[in-house]
């Protein structure tokens, strides 16, 4: 098995040598991942620049490619042909949950996105630290959280088209309540705009405000992590809301 391995917070994130090092004993891993961060970038695919590719030595001696594009880029360059073929494709671990609406801005899970889009099979992983955290965090429990999550993903199969977005609680595994699958929840944004002025009196802005929260519904990827829970959510790709269609095709043109 041929496992890519990405992620959106840069090549040398922590969380994704911790995955890295986890797929392993799964099969063979290829690592590509940006050469920076690209935190929120969404689904990206760059068409008006050449990319660039580069090798690089993780903190524990592996060799990784990185490229000056967005995660989802790094995707596409492996499946059209710059490595060996994939056969699965694991994006993480990202320090921060990713759950609701989080999935539409996230390069952690739009890499997985990109993965499934050409049929191949995607996973994003992603570690619920706590907000405010200021220490190392510990990624053990998360990527053993991946690689039995990718394990079942290659013994039983996905259906088409679908991507598993996981979301681990900041816990020992032996402290999980178990593993649940799961819907997505409500997102509670707190964003607000900063306006500031440059040296030469010309405003610029920054979207701030205070870190998201959520409501902690029962069998939301939300509530599931509240109550101690890995949350796994089968996203689709087919956005279409299908009783939205059927109300308006009732509208007269």
């Amino acid at each position: 098995m041929h496992i890519l391995v990405t992620n959106d917070d840069g090549v040398q994130a922590p969380g994704l040598l911790a995955l890295a090092q986890e797929m392993r004993k799964l099969g063979r891993v290829t690592i590509f991942a940006p050469d920076r961060n690209w935190s929120a970038s969404g689904h990206v695919k760059t068409l008006d620049r050449p990319l660039r590719v580069r090798e690089t030595l993780l903190a524990d001696g592996t060799a990784a490619f990185m490229s000056d594009g967005a995660p989802s880029d790094c995707v596409a360059l492996c499946l059209l042909g710059l490595t060996d073929p994939i056969d699965i494709v694991v994006s993480g671990i990202n320090p921060n949950a990713n759950i609701s609406h989080d999935v539409t801005y996230s390069g952690t899970v739009t890499a997985a996105m990109e993965a499934v889009i050409s049929g191949v099979r995607g996973v994003a992983v992603s570690l619920d630290s706590p907000e405010g955290f200021k220490e190392v965090l510990d990624y053990s429990t998360s990527a053993s959280v991946a690689r039995r999550v990718v394990e079942k993903v290659m013994a039983d199969g996905l259906p088409e088209g679908v991507v598993l977005n996981i979301n681990v609680p900041y816990l020992k595994e032996s402290q999980l309540k178990g593993y649940m699958i799961t819907r997505q929840g409500l997102r509670v944004y707190r964003d607000a705009l900063d306006q500031r002025l440059d040296p030469r009196g010309k405003p610029y802005y920054w979207i701030g405000g205070q870190s998201p929260t959520g409501v902690a519904e029962e069998g939301t990827d939300f509530g599931a992590l509240a109550e101690g829970y890995v949350s796994i959510t089968p996203l689709q790709l087919d956005l279409t809301n299908y009783k939205a269609m059927d109300v308006l095709k009732k509208w007269k043109w």
